[in-house]
């Protein structure tokens, strides 16, 4: 069977970041991309223009839809909207056994406000069923209450968060200065794992971190361990980057579909001469 993932994040109405970046990334990951919308957006590359949160009884509606019927492999949350709605979705996904994957989002690339301070203090009951929480160095030092700025700094906060609500902990290095990136993976119990890549140079980053998260919820969904998943989310991640289509003045999406049109290779492959849909249909079943 198609992994199935459950994504309970924000709409991106210029399609870079939140539910739009996430069904993509599942998708070209392998797996079947379901959706709790918690928030509409009017954004595009240059910033977020307006926010309006999805009331907590439809984002439990949507969840309860999905779950009581194609059933879920892992769960990815990203953007909340609310503490009502942090806690109506805490209450859903506690009595789950499956892999969750808890992307922190505060901030947009653009430097907008995604959560308040009453949404952020309601993180800590996500944080608690997560398996891996995936915060960049702002994000950890908001939720640890202290400065990340040095290597020794963002560890520290990451084995109290991992001591605090016992699930590991992915920080992303990508807000560091430098030419190098250097992501760190601390486990419960486990040693601390390292990932490091050059930086890509282009202001094309908007989605990143929605797309690393549901890159690891994916991998996870199909039976893979943490590490890898992780691993591959990140070599999914570059390849995004280095893709990028180059659109719009601001921080333009990435890549997702690194620079191909699946369909048209597959037609190619399939049936050189023409479209004959059924013939197509029949050949890729």
């Amino acid at each position: 069977m198609i992994p199935r993932i459950l994504i309970i994040a924000g709409s991106d109405s210029g399609g870079g970041a939140g539910i739009q970046a996430d069904i993509r990334a599942v998708t070209m990951l392998g797996g079947h991309a379901m959706t709790a919308v918690t928030a509409i957006t009017a954004q595009n590359t240059l910033g977020v223009q307006g926010v309006h949160p999805v009331p907590p009884a439809m984002v439990a509606q949507q969840m309860t839809s999905v779950l009581g019927d194609i059933g879920v492999d892992a769960v990815k949350i990203g953007m909340i909207g609310s503490a009502a709605i942090a806690e109506t979705v805490a209450d859903l996904l506690e009595p789950l056994d499956v892999p969750i994957v808890f992307d922190p989002v505060m901030i947009s690339t653009s430097g907008a406000m995604l959560a308040d301070d009453a949404t952020v203090a309601a993180f800590r009951r996500l944080m608690r069923i997560a398996t891996v929480v995936t915060p960049n160095l702002p994000e950890l030092a908001a939720l640890g209450g202290r400065s990340v700025g040095r290597d020794a700094e963002a560890l520290d906060a990451a084995f109290d968060l991992v001591a605090d609500t016992d699930a590991a902990v992915l920080v992303k290095g990508g807000h560091a200065d430098g030419a190098v990136v250097t992501d760190r993976l601390v486990e419960v119990g486990g040693p601390v794992t390292t990932w490091t890549h050059a930086r890509i140079d282009t202001r094309h980053t908007h989605g990143t971190g929605c797309t690393l998260a549901s890159g690891i919820a994916a991998g996870l969904a199909a039976g893979a361990g943490l590490d890898t998943a992780v691993d591959q989310a990140i070599a999914f991640v570059q390849a995004a980057l280095a893709a990028a289509p180059e659109l719009g003045s601001g921080h333009g999406p990435m890549g997702h579909a690194l620079g191909t049109v699946p369909f048209h290779h597959l037609k190619a492959a399939a049936d050189p001469g023409g479209w004959d849909a059924a013939a197509f249909a029949a050949r890729w079943r």
